[in-house]
């Protein structure tokens, strides 16, 4: 790779960038000594894929998540859904009988069912139901208990448990009606509600293994003969000696010794141009090595090196986030509470009055009545709903909870480099010397950039062709470390070099014309002909043409636009100032980024983070929705929330407007669900059992499954306003 920059600003900069990065590793050293390396192997509850997930994975398959570490994880999210349609299946079809063997069902159909054990096949079948299909929500009310944190699970297996003992009472010790229907219906619809809503929604992330992948396994290391001896990563110490190839990824961090190269970080920093490198600076293990041969010192390994770090930072993010609460949940808890207080009452209100059996059958009715059909199937059908819509517009939904709340967003910050602009150099400006046309300037830099692969080559390379140029036959094709290229055309030596190399040979160029470029955040290439200057060529970063539209858009509803990056101040203000973004900053490192994320969300404001690269996963983990841009790395895809699958920035505003659209519905079918309870509950506990007007389980039922028609017809409306 050849090397431009912008003279001894670019210099300037990556030696500034350089300087923050040695005293950020320095700082972080000494913080987090104490730190466990990969922690993510403990990470495996904490992700958060819908309301219940998380908490309620088959505890049979807990060992083995924990043994395989973090990589079990997709594959397990998988298990678990086929897990929810085979119990949802088996508990189905052993509803059936149930159903008709209920005393209940006969009754109201009008029909009679008599032969010997017929009690003691509807106890053995309605026991296999409630221990097989239940089992996942009573692991789940097990885990929310532990957490005193009753959400779903606890009202589910509140109205199973006491159905199912209830009724085992009254088949075979006191009078009364079972409510083994109701008990197998509920499980049934419940798993049916869960295996929706958790086949709607992606895999687990698996941030941290990606994270994991992009650290190099093996070292070219250097003995004290100065002989390479191939070894892993896991056995490099501080202080010792490794050689990195031209093209290949820096194993460790490290400080440069020997050598001179351009290094791109752009993945781990969001630095857009590649940084030059000498003795004295800093390495990053991870960042990709140009075409020089590089000597390292290694300064830091294991925990304490950038990637690990970055690592640690969204390890730790994720875990507070997965404690967050979706709204069914919410709704969930309150209705659990009502429940077990109204129940108490109901049973000793009746007690008192002398009926034990009544006051029993009363208890029990309540507690079933609390936890509607509906809840279960109110929030999943809106989900899968929402999702699909989402992926037919381009957008991956991988947080449910995260998703839900998008359409309260305050301020929305954008990772520059390859999220408000392409990530790829193009030329904005050409100034041919007199008596040269821009043609024959473009076409002599095209000719000898050809056969470079820098950025910056690619996007004269690109012009060129654009314009459909022939490029002049070349030879004895040159790379000069750090100060650009040299080539032959006939008996002409071509050289495009640096503002730096320009003054170094000390060749006058217009100054006031470059400057202006400079504060653009332009990088300049000059074109000498024989040493002769033929003009100059800036090229940026170029802007997507949605990234307009989306900012204006934001901008006009209200919600703070933010840009940060780790590329340099004149960069980032001149896109900024071209998009009307509210706020920039700038030369961000990856923990700033985080950091300054969280600081946004100070004072309630809802912050979502959107970006594309190793550097804002830490940030994306933080924020209260992380979106990535489909282009961008697995890490940033693995970390967010939502994914931009056209890489297009103008989705955002289809995520707003998709999850407002999405919590109108949720509201209404949530209405439905409890709004029958606000009167069933009531009836149920007998507040007018003395006029004569008491609501039978049976009757509970006809209700509960006319509310449940409704939230499914009302999810289907769902679109996008």
């Amino acid at each position: 790779m050849n090397n431009h920059g912008n003279g001894k600003n670019e210099h300037n900069h990556s030696m500034h960038s350089e300087h923050n990065h040695h005293n950020h590793t320095e700082q972080e050293e000494q913080k987090h000594q104490s730190h466990r390396l990969y922690e993510h192997e403990n990470m495996h509850d904490h992700h958060d894929h819908g309301h219940e997930e998380h908490k309620n994975h088959d505890h049979n398959h807990e060992h083995s998540a924990k043994h395989h570490g973090h990589g079990g994880h997709g594959g397990h999210h998988e298990h678990m859904v086929e897990d929810f349609k085979k119990r949802f299946w088996i508990s189905l079809v052993l509803s059936i009988p149930i159903l008709y063997l209920s005393p209940m069902i006969q009754m109201l159909i009008g029909y009679e069912v008599n032969f010997t054990g017929n009690t003691f096949l509807l106890f053995l079948l309605s026991t296999i139901v409630f221990f097989y299909g239940g089992k996942p929500f009573l692991l789940g009310a097990w885990d929310e208990l532990k957490e005193k944190s009753p959400a779903m699970m606890m009202l589910i297996s509140l109205a199973i448990i006491a159905a199912y003992v209830y009724s085992t009472l009254t088949a075979f010790f006191i009078e009364g009606s079972d409510f083994f229907f109701e008990l197998a219906t509920l499980i049934v619809i419940m798993l049916l509600g869960h295996w929706i809503e958790m086949k709607s929604l992606m895999g687990a992330s698996k941030a941290l293994e990606e994270l994991i992948k992009l650290m190099p396994k093996e070292a070219h290391k250097l003995d004290e003969s100065g002989n390479i001896v191939e070894v892993t990563v896991e056995d490099l110490k501080p202080g010792d000696q490794i050689l990195v190839k031209s093209g290949e990824k820096i194993p460790i961090d490290g400080e440069i010794y020997e050598g001179e190269s351009t290094v791109d970080e752009s993945m781990l920093t969001g630095e857009s141009v590649p940084v030059e490198k000498g003795p004295g600076m800093q390495a990053i293990g991870g960042a990709v090595n140009g075409d020089g041969v590089l000597k390292i010192k290694v300064s830091k390994t294991g925990n304490d090196t950038y990637l690990s770090q970055v690592i640690k930072l969204v390890s730790d993010a994720e875990k507070l986030k997965s404690k967050a609460q979706g709204f069914a949940d919410i709704a969930a808890k309150w209705l659990f509470y009502v429940a077990v207080v109204v129940g108490i009452i109901t049973f000793a209100v009746w007690w008192t009055n002398g009926d034990l059996d009544f006051a029993l059958e009363r208890m029990v009715t309540v507690l079933i009545i609390a936890c509607p059909h509906a809840l279960g199937l109110a929030t999943p059908l809106v989900t899968s709903r929402s999702t699909s819509i989402a992926a037919k517009n381009g957008l991956l939904i991988r947080n449910r909870i995260a998703f839900e709340s998008a359409y309260k967003l305050d301020r929305i910050v954008f990772d520059k480099t390859g999220t408000l602009t392409e990530g790829n150099f193009g030329v904005t400006d050409i100034h041919p010397s007199e008596g040269v046309s821009e043609e024959e300037l473009l076409k002599l830099a095209y000719s000898v950039e050809i056969q470079s692969e820098h950025p910056i080559a690619n996007g004269i390379v690109k012009a060129g062709k654009e314009r459909n140029l022939q490029s002049y036959d070349i030879k004895d094709y040159r790379n000069l470390t750090g100060k650009g290229l040299v080539a032959k055309i006939g008996d002409t030596e071509i050289a495009v070099v640096s503002p730096g190399t320009m003054r170094e040979n000390k060749i006058s160029f217009d100054e006031k014309t470059y400057d202006q470029l400079a504060l653009q955040g332009k990088t300049v290439v000059f074109v000498l002909k024989d040493n002769v200057l033929q003009g100059m060529i800036a090229l940026a970063d170029i802007i997507r043409e949605s990234s307009y539209k989306v900012i204006k858009e934001l901008n006009d509803r209200g919600i703070e636009t933010i840009m940060m990056t780790g590329d340099n101040n004149r960069v980032a203000n001149y896109v900024g100032e071209k998009l009307g973004i509210s706020k920039v900053i700038a030369e961000v490192l990856p923990h700033e980024k985080s950091n300054n994320v969280k600081d946004l969300k100070q004072n309630g404001k809802k912050v979502a983070m959107i970006g594309d690269g190793v550097n804002d996963a830490p940030a994306l983990a933080e924020a209260d929705l992380g979106i990535a841009i489909g282009a961008g790395t697995d890490v940033a895809i693995e970390t967010a929330d939502v994914v931009l699958v056209n890489s297009n920035p103008v989705d955002i505003l289809n995520i707003i407007k998709l999850s407002k659209a999405s919590r109108r519905k949720m509201s209404q079918n949530l209405a439905w669900a409890a709004g029958y309870n606000i009167i069933a509950i009531p009836l149920a506990a007998g507040v007018l059992y003395n006029i004569g007007f008491v609501i039978t389980p049976a009757v509970g039922a006809a209700v509960m499954s006319l509310s449940t028609i409704i939230c499914a017809i009302n999810a289907q409306l769902l679109k996008i306003d």
